[in-house]
């Protein structure tokens, strides 16, 4: 099966609308569907709720979306870069439910295995825990998280088959594969488009059965964060 679309705008025909709940990887700039976002930006799809480690940076990313408000809620656990996203939150403009890093990743994994809660002892006793369901193991107080199931994915990755199966580079990794699972239906971004059966198996790094739609983007920005010091 042939999942390539010609284009982002493409691949997002008849899959967007207004209030759904988006995931999108990426780990601060590194393995950002930039593609993907862009064509979001313009479909002018609205009051999204978007699960994503972080909310990109001013102008770039998911900070796009924000600039146009396009997104009515974060589920994220780091937005320290953005600060059109604190502006938005400290107004009330934005709604924001904070998620501890580990436990946003396991939330997605386990929305994408089928599994629809898991206990954690991360966040017990703290605001994390506040509304949620606390139970006693061995002694131990947990917290019952809920897993993540978004109705639409936007996922990066260095390379693709045309069935979707796909290869990660280094540190782009991060959220992309969990991400790509968790989705009901999910779109990749990739450098690189090969035939079915061109890539090693053993460099699979995720199967194709959680692919829906790929697009090719060979020249991607790649911004580097850079760290700005006050000079001595």
């Amino acid at each position: 099966m042939n999942k390539v679309y010609p284009s982002a705008a493409a691949a997002l025909e008849g899959v967007v609308r207004d209030g759904q709940l988006m995931a999108v990887g990426g780990f601060g700039l590194c393995g950002i569907p930039e593609a993907l976002i862009d064509a979001l930006q313009a479909s002018g799809a609205k009051d999204l709720t978007v699960i994503s480690n972080n909310a990109g940076v001013d102008g770039f990313g998911l900070g796009k979306l924000l600039a146009t408000r396009q997104i009515k809620k974060m589920i994220s656990s780091y937005v320290g870069e953005n600060k059109e996203f604190e502006r938005q939150y400290l107004s009330g403009e934005l709604e924001l439910e904070f998620t501890p890093q580990g436990t946003l990743a396991e939330k997605l994994r386990a929305g994408g295995a089928g599994i629809p809660a898991f206990f954690t002892k991360t966040g017990v006793g703290t605001v994390v825990a506040e509304g949620k369901e606390v139970r006693e193991f061995d002694g131990e107080t947990y917290v019952m998280e809920r897993a993540l199931v978004p109705e639409v994915s936007l996922v990066k990755a260095y390379m693709a088959d045309k069935s979707g199966n796909l290869r990660f580079r280094r540190t782009a990794r991060n959220f992309n594969p969990n991400v790509a699972m968790a989705g009901r239906l999910t779109i990749v971004e990739v450098e690189k488009i090969v035939e079915t059966g061109a890539m090693d198996p053993d460099d699979v790094h995720l199967p194709g059965i959680f692919v829906h739609r790929i697009v090719l983007n060979a020249t991607p920005e790649k911004r580097i964060e850079q760290r700005t010091t006050r000079k001595a």
